[in-house]
């Protein structure tokens, strides 16, 4: 009976502690604690989505970020990792510290080496407070049990070790530092695009070691394993933006269509999972950063790539071929009807030195991303069945000189060799 009156005199005062403890803190206290919570995973979320990070981490018609995601690269295959919180197979038993440390450091909480895949290059710029809002959203998503799979690397790049002369070459670790000359909107953009929005990735060439020059940054480069050209953000000779407005790189981030052009290809999955869910606020902020990249330059004439008698016979047959397929959306003159039909005339995007973007998009046609500001985008069909290499080469030569538009003349091999490339 002692034991009893014991345990019920435990278990009441145990009852009027917890009283009196939520009589302290008061129901307001608790809403506020927990609206604080929910406003930083919400957070977190915003902030994934502005680091694409679902386009790795989720294979496709595979389970939300449990990774397994196969990348081609010019070294091997490598997959990507479950960051799921389940405790065995994810990031389950991982803490804020060790989270920010791989974010800030490349290299994981046993200390070992992380692949440049993961562009740890640019989120070392990301904040403390940011990287933890990402991490509390990770860690509020459905955990899914899925071992992560061994990447398949030739040798000798299978060996993790080499990664420390890559990263002695190309890895400076630190968060971003805004720059106390320019606006609070410029350091804005510049910290989305360097850091989370790793845009760099892509639009700077990439070497034969896998790494990059910070003083090649933005000038554009061919996207390995893709077969897609990220043109240059720096010079106006390419894809540059120095005479767009605010509003029209905005647009075109945001919904994927603007009244310059629209996007296709691996920028047109950027857009999909990622930039069409940043506010306006972000988007005009980022649109500031990348115009002030621009250096105003006026496009050259890009250096011819055929001889001047089979650049004249490709120019009489692209306008045909132009005629016959293209003008009906394009326009006689390729003003276009944007944003649905982009122009062609003075669009950079087909002016560049390679022609490989507007060769696919003849070949494969695409459609620009659907999303919130362009639910229903306009699409272009393909032409690689009713077209020949000669017909393709030559109408992408039409529309690279014609109009006073500064690109040159493909080759009918040029297009043969663009047939065969995975359509991504």
């Amino acid at each position: 009976m002692k034991q009893r009156a014991a345990h019920a005199f435990n278990i009441l005062r145990g009852a009027i502690g917890a009283l009196m403890l939520a009589a302290m803190m008061g129901p307001a206290s608790a809403q506020d604690a927990a609206k604080q919570k929910a406003d930083i995973i919400a957070r977190g979320e915003y902030l994934a989505q502005a680091g694409d990070c679902v386009a790795c981490h989720t294979a496709p018609g595979g389970k939300l970020f449990a990774g397994g995601h196969a990348m081609p690269t010019p070294f091997g295959t490598l997959f990507t990792s479950n960051v799921t919180p389940d405790k065995e197979t994810g990031i389950g038993k991982w803490t804020a510290d060790q989270f920010y440390n791989m974010m800030h450091t490349g290299r994981s909480p046993d200390g070992g080496l992380l692949y440049p895949a993961m562009p740890f290059a640019s989120y070392t710029k990301v904040t403390r407070a940011d990287s933890d809002a990402i991490f509390a959203f990770m860690m509020s998503v459905p955990p899914v049990k899925q071992p992560n799979r061994p990447h398949d690397l030739k040798f000798p790049y299978n060996n993790r070790s080499l990664i420390l002369g890559w990263r002695t070459l190309y890895f400076t670790e630190g968060e971003y530092k805004p720059d106390a000359t320019k606006s609070e909107e410029w350091n804005r953009g510049a910290y989305l695009v360097q850091g989370l929005g790793h845009c760099s990735m892509c639009h700077t060439a990439i070497n034969a070691l896998g790494g990059s020059s910070e003083s090649k940054a933005f000038e554009g480069g061919l996207i390995p394993m893709q077969n897609w050209y990220a043109p240059s953000l720096t010079s106006n000779k390419e894809g540059g933006l120095g005479d767009w407005t605010i509003e029209e790189i905005s647009d075109l981030l945001r919904t994927g269509v603007s009244n310059r052009g629209a996007v296709y290809g691996p920028m047109a999955d950027v857009t999909y999972n990622s930039l069409q869910y940043m506010t306006e606020q972000d988007t005009r902020a980022m649109a500031v950063y990348l115009k002030s990249l621009g250096d105003h330059s006026t496009p050259d004439k890009s250096p011819p790539s055929t001889s001047a008698p089979e650049s004249s016979l490709l120019l009489t047959l692209g306008q045909s071929v132009y005629a016959d397929k293209c003008a009906s959306c394009h326009g006689k003159q390729g003003k276009g009807m944007p944003p649905h039909y982009p122009p062609l005339a003075g669009n950079q995007s087909i002016q560049m030195a390679s022609a490989v973007n507007p060769i696919r998009m003849v070949l494969n046609g695409g459609y620009p991303p659907g999303t919130a500001g362009n639910p229903m985008p306009y699409g272009m069909p393909p032409f690689a069945q009713s077209l020949s290499d000669d017909e393709v080469a030559a109408v992408v030569t039409y529309i690279r000189v014609a109009w006073g538009n500064h690109g040159a003349a493909v080759s009918a091999s040029e297009a043969n060799a663009l047939r065969s490339v995975p359509l991504q």
